[in-house]
């Protein structure tokens, strides 16, 4: 079964026409009005008809505990196929909802029934308290038979050289390490403060919260969106050199298909659903769906093996809670890269895993983030592989957190999460490295043997650098921890304007565009700052702008040609030619994309975004 629980603080319905199916029902229950009421928008699943009375009673425990934290005054079980694509008999949905309503009015719940196989019109408002939108998947199981399934907790441990240390006996000398580790454990406090990031992107006019969307969408302003096409340009170099094939896949999928259906469920209640006539389609969460039916579509050999095909998702979607959506590190559309690997048996997979960690890592490198390392496998595989984790383990230089879950609980046997750690001391998820073990077989994705028999392909997930939205967020969060430190200030190949010039007067500002030109024509991001302010306060509004170079122009530079640059990240201030300028800019660049500035070179025409 299927439930959308809506808190809210009004629902109104009215029913228009029957379809065949329709309950006979009085002309009092042709129309209903209900205020501050726990809405249960309910589905009943073909797999619930197995056993009717455990699906009822579960489902009014998860009613009655969500009715008892929310405050609501009544209950509304509200009949809504739409939530499913594998409804039930007509009989078994209306004996099912027959019966939650009376086993909720036994419990001295005031509960109303919307009337089944109606069309009806309808209008709810949400509170929009981080409560007032749940979503549940509830099946017959028994709690205790729930709770026996879970098993074993995972074992937690510092690896450090190879060797297995409790978090609680290990010296930690990395702070970052240290806060990770408390937050996975549970043991970190949320001090429920708005991370830095978050005013940071609004006051440097990359990107703001779009009030006309769903919460968790963005607006992106013309910096925000160059910085994003960079980082996508930079992943898309960085994985084709390793031979990834770039394709393109739809964003929807339909849940009809069985496989597509049973991997989606693995992500719970954050599928991104929507219905259209008599489909339920979600939407991506990552580029799995697409890249796996390619695959299982393509005629693979162990010839083409290892085989890898990669896809830029501009959106994958993600239906986080209401309350845990903020700023650029978590909401509900984002974009990821994504990167899959098909290859040949298990041992091929660890030389690929190898290789990948070393693309994460460079990652990394490239954006001067931190990296803390949380290494996660089933118990079978630790002891199994025990020798090449800690080799993996030691690619990287330091200790990690190690996860060792008692079986296999996902499609992964083991995987490698890289963090950043934000200004609050909470990680930001950032690349990850998975291998997949269930994929192949589910989407009927095969490859010829040598000796001419079908097999199923391991396949490994990758994200180099995780969402391209947590990368600026990590970005952004590192310059806010540091900011005591040394001036903020973004890598320079990310930096929307690299070069302001500064004329000191109307009469230098010709010289001050020539110059500019000339750079631009260098592929260097340049701009003018020809506003009628003083020098002073042009050069206070670049350090606000976290301008890299800075050039001011006046009669010295006019005579001389000589620029004096003052440079962010030192705080000095060099005398240099243009060729010098542009020599420090290339070689600090080098080998990172380029785009140019999508801005008017003047200041004084640039819209105040």
């Amino acid at each position: 079964m299927r439930v959308l629980l809506i808190h809210s603080d009004y629902l109104k319905y009215q029913t228009k026409s029957k379809t065949k199916i329709a309950e006979k029902i009085d002309d009092e229950k042709k129309k209903g009005s209900f205020e501050n009421s726990l809405v249960a928008f309910t589905a009943v699943e073909k797999e619930d008809e197995a056993d009717m009375q455990g699906v009822v009673e579960n489902s009014v425990k998860e009613i009655v505990d969500v009715f008892s934290k929310v405050g609501a005054e009544n209950v509304v079980v509200y009949p809504y196929a739409h939530l499913s694509s594998s409804l039930s008999s007509p009989d078994a949905a209306k004996k099912i909802l027959t019966e939650i309503e009376s086993e909720l009015a036994k419990q001295d719940i005031k509960v109303a029934r919307v009337p089944f196989g109606w069309y009806k019109s309808f209008e709810v408002s949400c509170k929009g308290h981080p409560l007032s939108e749940l979503s549940r998947t509830i099946t017959s199981q028994k709690t205790e038979e729930k709770e026996k399934e879970k098993g074993e907790e995972s074992k937690w441990f510092i690896l450090d050289k190879g060797q297995l240390i409790s978090p609680e006996e290990f010296d930690f000398h990395n702070k970052d390490l240290e806060q990770l580790t408390k937050y996975e454990l549970g043991k970190s406090e949320s001090s429920g403060e708005e991370p830095p990031h978050v005013k940071l992107m609004k006051e440097k006019g990359l990107a703001d919260y779009e009030p006309s969307a769903d919460v968790g969408h963005l607006r992106w302003y013309p910096k925000g969106r160059l910085i994003r096409d960079l980082l996508a340009d930079y992943v898309y170099l960085l994985v084709t050199k390793e031979g990834a094939m770039p394709v393109e896949t739809p964003i929807m999928y339909d849940l009809a298909d069985d496989a597509i259906r049973v991997h989606a469920e693995k992500f719970g209640e954050r599928q991104y659903r929507m219905g259209h006539k008599k489909k339920e389609l979600m939407l991506r969460y990552a580029c799995c769906f697409g890249a796996f039916r390619v695959l299982s579509d393509s005629f693979l050999t162990w010839k083409n093996l290892p085989a890898k095909i990669y896809e830029l998702s501009t959106y994958s979607f993600r239906m986080e809670k209401k309350g845990e959506v903020v700023g650029l590190k978590r909401l509900r559309g984002f974009t990821m890269p994504d990167l899959h690997t098909v290859c040949r048996d298990l041992g091929q997979s660890l030389v690929e895993f190898d290789r990948q960690i070393d693309l994460c890592m460079q990652t990394g490198e490239d954006f001067n983030v931190n990296y803390e390392v949380i290494f996660r496998a089933t118990q079978d595989f630790y002891d199994e592989y025990k020798d090449w984790m800690n080799a993996s383990a030691e690619k990287l230089g330091k200790p990690v957190l190690l996860e060792i879950l008692p079986e296999r609980k996902h499609y992964w046997i083991s995987k490698m999460d890289f963090a950043a750690i934000d200004y609050l001391g909470r990680p930001i998820e950032n690349p990850t490295v998975q291998i997949d073990v269930e994929s192949g077989e589910r989407f009927g994705i095969t490859f010829l043997e040598e000796n001419e028999e079908e097999d199923y392909p391991i396949i490994l997930h990758c994200s180099p650098t995780g969402s391209i939205e947590r990368v600026i967020c990590s970005l952004l969060e590192k310059t806010a921890v540091e900011m005591e430190e040394k001036p903020p200030m973004l890598p320079l190949w990310l930096s929307p304007t690299q070069v302001r010039i500064l004329p000191i007067a109307e009469r230098h500002l010709d010289y001050a565009l020539e110059l500019a030109r000339e750079l631009k024509d260098q592929n260097v991001r340049v701009d003018v700052d020809d506003r009628l302010e003083t020098v002073g306060k042009k050069i206070r509004n670049a350090a606000t702008d976290w301008v890299p170079y800075v050039a001011v122009i006046g009669d010295n530079e006019l005579s001389s040609g000589e620029l004096t640059i003052n440079i962010r990240e030192t705080q000095e201030k060099q005398p240099m030619t243009m060729e010098d300028l542009v020599k420090i800019i290339k070689d600090e660049t080098r080998e990172m994309p380029f785009r140019a500035l999508p801005l008017p070179l003047k200041l004084s025409q640039r819209i105040n975004f």
